[in-house]
């Protein structure tokens, strides 16, 4: 099942969007779409961080830094 959607670009990037459609022959919408399938799992995963950093703060727990983490790890 396809869903649609609108977005609203600003002009400078519709105009980008508009000239990389017209010089290859494909929609903007394909383009939209590459974009989305590029960045989706990037921004899942950064959200999902900030999320776990935010818990592990209210937590309480002592903090310390990422290179004596890593040498506790065997990193």
């Amino acid at each position: 099942m396809v869903v649609a959607i609108s977005i609203r670009l600003e002009p400078e990037d519709e105009a980008r969007l508009a000239e990389l459609a017209r010089r290859t022959g494909r929609s903007k919408t394909f383009y939209v779409r590459e974009a989305i399938h590029e960045h989706l799992d990037d921004l899942e995963e950064r959200y999902w961080a900030d999320a776990v950093v935010h818990e592990w703060e209210e937590s309480g727990k002592p903090n310390r830094p990422a290179g004596q983490l890593w040498d506790e790890l065997g990193v």
